[in-house]
């Protein structure tokens, strides 16, 4: 899974954060800037208590934890010679709740939320409770920005619903293609859209536009965009079918205006441009 990153102000300082396969990390390295640098990473794997809860950890989300490496390091922590850094503990243990990665931009050492907080408790408690906070109010403000991705969605699926009802024509209907336009052959399929659902190709258009910056479909309303998305998928299943080109754009312009017919009365749509 594609690793997904984001950005937290603690304090007064930056903190990055990294999600990939549902689980969030964060970066033990901006953590330390605040108290003196990514030495106290080290400091703090040293610590008997901390190697305790970083093994419990690991053995209970971690099937292919090491436990043998980990009752080593168990018996020479607290030793002043005892040194553990986060790559020698992965390689060792093969743990998955903390990695390091090199690089000028987001390198660093990561963990697991559950140990960051863990850690930021070890730095601070007051340091650990504002982390935790901001990370609180970044899980929340992702949710509402997929809560309403979901809901346009839904309203998607509604006005598609009402392209089966039946409605009046308005200035957005599409013309009937004419006999020329269907004997015309296409350089490409998207100008054969167009010419469905618009009337003209992409160069005709420019033409006629030449003071406008973008294209045909740079223009076209929320209701043109719903109804091309349709006879993207429906002109793939007519050339599966062994449809000719010209065949096409007879069946795609009817589905057009039949579409635009009803879309021009959705309540939804006009919900949407609200």
């Amino acid at each position: 899974m594609k690793e997904k990153k984001s950005k937290i102000e603690v304090q007064g300082f930056e903190i990055t954060i990294t999600s990939k396969d549902n689980d969030d990390y964060i970066s033990l390295t901006d953590m330390t800037v605040k108290f003196g640098g990514d030495d106290l990473i080290y400091s703090w794997m040293r610590n008997r208590n901390t190697l305790e809860f970083l093994g419990i950890w690991e053995q209970i989300h971690n099937p292919n934890f090491k436990g043998g490496e980990f009752e080593t390091f168990k018996k020479e922590a607290g030793l002043n010679s005892f040194h553990l850094t986060p790559k020698k503990w992965v390689e060792a243990t093969n743990a998955i709740g903390i990695y390091s990665k090199s690089g000028r931009y987001g390198g660093g050492t990561y963990a697991h939320k559950d140990l960051a907080f863990e850690f930021g408790s070890w730095l601070s408690p007051e340091f650990k409770l504002y982390l935790i906070k901001e990370f609180q109010r970044l899980k929340e403000n992702e949710n509402d920005s997929l809560n309403l991705e979901w809901n346009l969605q839904r309203t998607i699926s509604k006005i598609n619903y009402h392209i089966h009802t039946d409605a009046i024509k308005e200035n957005l209907i599409p013309v009937e293609i004419t006999k020329q336009q269907t004997s015309f052959v296409y350089a490409n399929e998207a100008d054969l859209l167009n010419v469905a659902l618009f009337g003209i190709t992409a160069k005709e258009w420019r033409e006629n536009n030449s003071t406008q910056k973008g294209n045909i479909r740079d223009f076209a309303t929320l209701e043109q965009l719903v109804v091309l998305s349709n006879l993207e998928s429906i002109n793939a299943l007519l050339i599966q079918q062994g449809l000719s080109q010209g065949e096409r754009l007879i069946q795609l312009n009817k589905v057009a205006i039949t579409q635009m017919k009803s879309l021009v009365r959705s309540k939804e749509i006009k919900k949407l441009k609200e």
